[in-house]
């Protein structure tokens, strides 16, 4: 059946069998318009939707809701979309056309119908596909299948975080076996001292980008092994290096085995660290090189990003682990285990030191960069060790300063308000600043309208979020209908929303009670907060702090004022970057890699009250939102968490709230408020979004990866 004799049924499943929908405002009201309640009741995903109908019904559904029209256009610019040649990669990346960039993460967050992140990370993989899919990179994607995903967040009648892993049925996602040309699925095998690991994939198709992942559940495993990618980031440490060994020599066979000669390799973090590895037995086999001749080939196209500059975020393994599980490839690499484990060590011959994934990523990359400015030079102080040669300003380490995906997360409305004023296509040329310029002719009072709009759905969201929960646990309908009642549309609404580690200071403004309890209160400017995030599931300390903040929203004179929504995931997230009027990001500085939450707020006008750390050290020019302190740290950390509270209450006293509360007399509008929303939007929406971090890639690390010009990450700015 030729294309042009697809039937709607047909064609809405060919929509829905690509994430490309998923940034397309207009097929996504498609799925929303065929049945609201279900697609929300079904998790936003499409494929269970369309599963609900028989054609028949489908069809007729098509007629009731005059969506036929609407269908076909969406279908003729998806495959417009797929089939065209006129790019930014095709004029700009073509040395990489025949042989794209292998791009190796551990979670991808593509869409909250497909559970395989748990954060930040995940989301900046999935954006960072989107992008290149956008400019027309030529790029594959490898990670693994968690068929319980990260995990479903309960909070407890005491304020307790509970885990609850679903079961993720690949059969009703938008994924598909990936098979050799003749139809028989690959498998893939990596061996180990103990037996073999085998895993088959599966193909998510994200516009122009396969991303495929990996999937030990299989009957050729064992029963430990087929539970082997059961859960992200859940098990021990044996689990962890086994994953990790999955992703890096699995992944690298995978694509092998599909055909993929990659002319860079890019590891998002050291969890696909052990893929140079695999590419270096690769070319001694195939070439006859020893391992030093490999190893200096194959690492010229390497390219590894750091994301954190914490030291104990980054995976470390211990002797009997290392060996077992590396042990094979070693002997195939001619070194033997003790051998190769000094690629993981900062000082080879330290028998004392344990192998690090972030050592042998940095040590088998030529390109190399951290994700903010300061967080480069945070790198660099921290990996100073492994260049005892090099002063730390030379350090191989650059920064590509993180961006988020535009379509993804910029509310409908908002867009209609960008497509008034911005050029013609301007989503194709997000990356350049003067697309943006336009952002100053929107008037005062069309953009706070649409940031009201925006806001009174956000709350109804978390209502109804709230609503779910106090079902969940049995609440009184009196309890029940008083949530209808919490949170005020025309309050000055803060957000805090993102991973519950101590290091991120949820509960920083609960330090002085008294001071929030006053501004909750205040009758002529009132102040609410909407917490939200998941504390990982070892971690006692982020629970207690989430469950501290569950005491206080339950508490009279904050309840309904203070709210924790629970099962933070990318919806939710969706919901509040899109609605809040500022966005609170309070970690210990410099503990903030980049951060991204708050650059997704920009693109919906929210103002960010931030730390100086990560991407907003960069960021702030004084009238584009608010800085808490001066972005000085002091050694002691009880010191510097009392001076930030404090820093933190004067800038919310001093500027936020007077600001927001300062109205015109003739409008009633909050214009110096809306001026700093507007210069907020236009000076950061080109530098902060994905469309312009994957063009410094392109340009900075993949064409030099692929054989191109010579580029010192170093020297980035």
């Amino acid at each position: 059946m030729s294309k042009e004799q697809l039937s709607f049924h047909d064609k809405l499943y060919a929509l829905a069998r690509n994430y490309w929908w998923c940034w397309q405002p207009e097929v996504v009201s498609i799925f929303q318009d065929l049945d609201r309640i279900r697609w929300r009741q079904l998790d936003h995903n499409p494929i269970l939707l369309l599963d609900e109908f028989t054609p028949e019904q489908l069809e007729n559904r098509g007629r009731e809701a005059v969506l036929h029209s609407r269908v076909n256009y969406a279908y003729r610019r998806w495959v417009e979309y797929m089939n065209s040649k006129h790019t930014w990669g095709d004029t700009h990346a073509g040395v990489l056309g025949h042989n794209p960039v292998a791009y190796y993460s551990a979670e991808f967050g593509i869409h909250e119908s497909l559970p395989n992140y748990s954060g930040g990370l995940g989301v900046l993989a999935g954006d960072h596909l989107k992008s290149a899919s956008d400019l027309g990179i030529p790029l594959v994607a490898c990670g693994l299948f968690y068929q319980e995903g990260y995990f479903s967040q309960q909070i407890d009648e005491t304020g307790w975080q509970r885990e609850v892993y679903p079961y993720v049925d690949n059969v009703r996602l938008a994924v598909k076996q990936a098979c050799f040309p003749n139809g028989e699925k690959v498998i893939v095998q990596v061996d180990t001292r103990k037996g073999p690991i085998f895993a088959q994939a599966w193909q998510a198709d994200v516009g122009r980008i396969k991303l495929f992942l990996l999937d030990c559940n299989i009957e050729q495993n064992s029963p430990e092994d087929r539970k082997l990618t059961a859960r992200l980031y859940g098990g021990d440490q044996r689990i962890r290096i086994r994953q990790e060994l999955l992703l890096g020599v699995g992944g690298t066979r995978l694509l092998t085995a599909l055909g993929y000669e990659p002319s860079a390799i890019h590891m998002n973090e050291g969890h696909s660290a052990f893929a140079p590895l695999e590419y270096i037995r690769m070319r001694m086999v195939e070439d006859g090189l020893s391992f030093d001749e490999a190893s200096r080939k194959v690492v010229w196209h390497c390219c590894f990003t750091t994301h954190t500059p914490v030291p104990a975020g980054h995976d470390r393994f211990d002797w009997n682990l290392y060996e077992e599980h590396l042990g094979p490839i070693a002997d195939q690499l001619g070194l033997g285990a003790a051998g190769l484990v000094g690629l993981g060590r900062v000082d080879p011959n330290n028998q004392h030191e344990s192998f690090c994934m972030t050592v042998l990523a940095f040590k088998c990359s030529r390109r190399a960069n951290a994700v903010s400015n300061l967080h480069g030079v945070v790198s660099r102080r921290m990996w100073t060790d492994l260049w005892p040669w090099r002063s730390e300003e030379e350090l191989p380490i650059g920064h590509i300063t993180n961006g988020v995906h535009v379509s993804s997360w910029l509310a409908p409305q908002m867009r209609s308000l960008y497509d008034r004023h911005l050029p013609l296509e301007w989503y194709l040329k997000s990356g350049e600043p003067e697309v943006w310029a336009g952002f100053d002719d929107v008037t005062p009072g069309e953009l706070w309208e649409t940031h009201q709009s925006l806001k009174n759905r956000m709350i109804n969201f978390a209502r109804g979020r709230m609503q779910r929960r106090a079902e969940r646990i049995g609440a009184s309908a009196a309890e029940i209908a008083e949530i209808q009642t919490c949170l005020n549309p025309e309050t000055l609404t803060i957000g805090f929303a993102r991973r519950f580690a101590p290091y991120k200071r949820a509960d920083l403004v609960l330090r002085d009670i008294e001071f929030l309890g006053q501004i909750i209160a205040d009758s002529k400017r009132p102040v609410q907060f909407i917490f939200a995030g998941k504390s990982h599931p070892a971690d006692d300390n982020g629970k207690a702090i989430l469950q501290r903040i569950f005491r206080l929203t339950q508490e009279p004179g904050f309840k309904g004022h203070v709210v924790l929504l629970e099962d933070y995931d990318i919806n939710l997230a969706r919901h509040l970057v899109q609605g809040v009027d500022v966005w609170l990001n309070n970690p210990r500085r410099p503990l903030e890699a980049s951060g991204t939450s708050g650059q997704k707020v920009v693109l919906n006008g929210g103002l960010n009250c931030s730390i100086l750390d990560g991407w907003w050290a960069e960021a702030f020019d004084g009238q584009n939102g608010f800085t808490i302190g001066s972005g000085r740290s002091h050694v002691n950390q009880d010191v510097q968490d009392d001076r930030d509270a404090k820093a933190l209450t004067s800038v919310l006293m001093d500027e936020v709230i007077p600001l927001f509360y300062e109205r015109d007399e003739d409008d009633g509008l909050p214009n110096s408020w809306i001026a700093r929303m507007k210069r907020s939007v236009r000076t950061l929406g080109w530098r902060f979004n994905a469309d312009r971090m994957v063009m410094d890639y392109v340009q900075q690390a993949y064409i030099p990866a692929a054989g191109g010009v010579s580029c010192d990450m170093s020297r980035f700015g």
